[in-house]
């Protein structure tokens, strides 16, 4: 897929998801912009606690308060998702909008059949429709994503985990959504099981034409599934390219990091692990919230908050030391 030549469907622009406490405001996401293109598929990476699950909490929505959620998020070209009542929100998700949750097992119901909390999506976005087309469309997607008929009669506990995760993936596309957002869908799944998981993801996203934003840890599995890869560290966006350019040569240090840490057959050098830990949201040091563990930081690292500019097509870095970066 050709992204530069793609049709925005997302457009995310300064979007800032703050909790406040007691005692102070912890920026979990800072100043985030991006754009999601129809049909493609982003990955976004980062070490626990680097706001990516925040991210997609706050693009649907879902953050209550204490949390503060700003910015513009712009879906199909039409208002922003953060001024809209939350009745319209409710409208939008799971028909156009639709989210695959981290850990299936804590979002399915344990005390209801499969089928059942299948229904309740249909009740609430579909309720002319008839019971006997009802359980038409539910067999036929459980069904898309590898899952026999019978399933919609179990219990959550009577499934493994990866049939859970696939019951989620069944209910995220029940409406046939223009995005969806999957947090981290592989999370404590066994090897096989994750590629039976992102097999289902990529055939469900590829027959709907929608659009896929994907958080995870696992680098090689990014390299295998997304388009574009986006770099969060400590709330904000360091680094945006293509899948391939990325991981040939990665701009900012935090994500050369990411890549030192990935075993290769074809690299003859060992993994190189990075020292430290992400800095604590609500005590950010000055300038680059990286420069305590970058082995590149200069002066104005430490002074100055670098901006996500553009260092060519469909790319952006957050880094004083990258050449030639200009404001997007």
């Amino acid at each position: 897929m050709s992204v530069t030549h793609s049709v925005p469907i997302l457009q995310v622009e300064n979007l800032r998801a703050t909790y406040h406490t007691n005692r102070q405001a912890i920026p979990a996401v800072s100043d985030v912009s991006f754009t999601l293109y129809q049909g493609e598929r982003l990955g976004v990476v980062g070490e626990s606690g680097s706001g990516k699950s925040s991210l997609a909490l706050a693009l649907l929505r879902l953050l209550k308060p204490p949390a503060v959620v700003e910015g513009m998020v712009t879906f199909d070209s039409g208002p922003n998702l953060l001024a809209l009542s939350d009745a319209q929100m409710k409208l939008l998700r799971w028909r156009d909008l639709a989210l695959i949750p981290q850990g299936a097992m804590n979002s399915l119901n344990p005390v209801m059949k499969v089928k059942h909390q299948l229904r309740d999506v249909f009740a609430a976005h579909q309720k002319d429709w008839p019971a006997d087309r009802v359980d038409n469309r539910i067999e036929e997607l459980l069904g898309l994503v590898g899952l026999p008929a019978k399933v919609g009669e179990l219990y959550p506990h009577e499934l493994s985990g990866g049939m859970k995760q696939r019951v989620c993936i069944a209910m995220a596309i029940l409406l046939q959504p223009k995005v969806i957002i999957a947090d981290e869908p592989t999370s404590a799944l066994d090897v096989v099981v994750q590629r039976l998981i992102m097999q289902t993801l990529r055939q469900v996203q590829a027959q709907l034409q929608s659009a896929v934003i994907i958080i995870g840890h696992d680098m090689g599995l990014m390299a295998q599934f997304v388009d574009r890869l986006a770099v969060m560290y400590a709330g904000k966006l360091v680094e945006i390219a293509p899948v391939k350019p990325f991981y040939r040569s990665p701009l900012h240090p935090y994500s050369q990091s990411l890549i030192a840490a990935v075993p290769s057959t074809r690299r003859q050098q060992a993994m190189v692990g990075l020292p430290g830990s992400q800095p604590p949201l609500a005590q950010l040091p000055a300038g680059c919230a990286f420069h305590p563990r970058c082995p590149l930081a200069v002066e104005r690292c430490r002074r100055a908050i670098p901006p996500l500019r553009s260092v060519g097509p469909g790319r952006a870095v957050a880094c004083h030391l990258v050449e030639g970066a200009s404001h997007e």
